[in-house]
């Protein structure tokens, strides 16, 4: 199944290639939270809708409401996808490389098993995943100090 949505997300990044949008256009705004390399490895796209992959196996391990839940952002290995309408919200920006920066950490098959996982056991709004990202949104967001996102993921992703 994991690899049936791998291939899934692996076509829906190159059928949006060329509308992707380097994330180095945000060195400026996340300076000292994300590297350039890294901003220059992550791209964000703006759709009109939000893809998801609905396959029926998804949703008999319980995940409709996840497939079904309207959200402004979602993060395929490096890549995101946003609506025109947050296209311009940072912390949008934010909280989604630091899906890039799990995604990069943990390997594609692993961050979905673990991201599946904990949308069964705690709920979208529970996930360590999750929280960990908007927890990160928040301390940007509320001028916080400089964290290198991407190291302080790969330092704790094990432990949450």
């Amino acid at each position: 199944m994991l690899h049936q949505i791998e291939k899934w997300i692996d076509q829906t990044n190159i059928e949006y290639q060329e509308q992707r949008i380097s994330c180095s256009k945000f060195f400026d705004e996340f300076k000292g939270f994300y590297p350039l390399e890294f901003l220059q490895k992550s791209y964000f796209v703006i759709v009109d809708t939000i893809p998801k992959p609905d396959f029926p196996e998804l949703r008999q391990m319980g995940l409709g409401d996840f497939i079904d839940m309207e959200v402004h952002g979602i993060t395929y290995k490096n890549t995101y996808y946003v609506l025109p309408q947050q296209a311009p919200d940072l912390r949008l920006h934010f909280h989604e490389l630091v899906h890039i920066a799990q995604w990069g950490h943990l390997g594609a098959i692993p961050f979905m098993e673990r991201y599946i996982t904990e949308i069964q056991t705690s709920g979208y709004d529970e996930a360590p995943l999750e929280k960990m990202a908007y927890a990160f949104d928040s301390h940007f967001t509320n001028g916080g100090e400089k964290i290198d996102v991407p190291n302080y993921v790969a330092q704790r992703i094990q432990g949450i």
